[in-house]
């Protein structure tokens, strides 16, 4: 196993990415430390090297998913990685274990503002509530879930200052698990 920290990123469009883009920019400042794996770049065609996948998978303890929140899930790539890559008999089933006991967490762009994500919000929702999905797969393969890093309005007009901050902040949250 490796102390590293594998970071598996799916943005369809990373370019006019304002914060996923700036998240990568500040994970590969740290090399020792952060292996950055983007889905979209690597399988453009949406056909995955599943052994490829799951040996990388076997090789972390720690394993964080990066995407921006898409219609209240992650993006289409990224639901059909963890259809072909969390295969029965290696991710769960009567000898399906080989993501047990590893730390599971999420790092999220969402578009909208966190007041939006709130019991009395625009969803009636929190971010927590969109993500149990998540949360419930990384239980069923037998792994830690280790919460959500989140940045709110990514839809809206971005300050330098706010965009740098959770760079830096999502850097502790992955050096805290």
């Amino acid at each position: 196993m490796q102390n590293k920290t594998l970071v598996i990123v799916a943005h369809p469009n990373i370019e006019t990415s304002k914060v996923n883009k700036r998240w990568i920019e500040e994970l590969k400042k740290y090399p020792n430390e952060i292996v950055v794996h983007e889905l979209y770049s690597k399988y453009s065609n949406g056909k995955f090297d599943v052994k490829y996948e799951q040996i990388m998978l076997e090789k972390y303890d720690t394993i964080i998913f990066q995407f921006p929140i898409y219609w209240f899930n992650c993006p289409p790539l990224l639901k059909k990685w963890f259809d072909n890559i969390f295969t029965y008999g290696w991710a769960y089933g009567s000898s399906g274990n080989m993501l047990a006991n590893k730390k599971i967490g999420f790092a999220v762009s969402a578009g909208s503002k966190e007041i939006d994500f709130s019991e009395k919000g625009k969803y009636s929702a929190t971010l927590e509530n969109v993500l149990l999905p998540f949360k419930l797969t990384t239980l069923y393969v037998k792994a830690s879930y280790c919460s959500c890093f989140s940045f709110y309005g990514a839809e809206d007009e971005i300050n330098f200052n706010q965009l740098e901050s959770s760079a830096i902040e999502y850097i502790k949250f992955i050096k805290k698990l």
